[in-house]
């Protein structure tokens, strides 16, 4: 499956909390059904990431793991 991200947070080598914050941060700037892929490292990001989305509402449209980095992407729904 190949989406297409419209912005990108690197949010590699930071630990928790800091990427979700910086996601809080960047997806309140986004428009309404965009979608945002998330690079990180820090493996409980598989846990605060779908949270985060179900929490809020937003669409976790894909996740994955590779070689120890963490991907994700969401489309942003307009909620927040």
């Amino acid at each position: 499956m190949s989406i297409k991200a419209d912005h990108i947070l690197d949010a590699t080598g930071l630990f928790c909390p800091e990427p979700v914050m910086l996601l809080h941060n960047r997806i309140r700037d986004m428009d309404d059904g965009e979608v945002l892929q998330v690079l990180a490292t820090d493996p409980s990001t598989q846990r605060d990431i779908p949270k985060f989305c179900n929490f809020l509402g937003h669409d976790l449209l894909q996740q994955d793991e590779h070689e120890g980095q963490y991907r994700y992407w969401l489309r942003k729904q307009g909620n927040d």
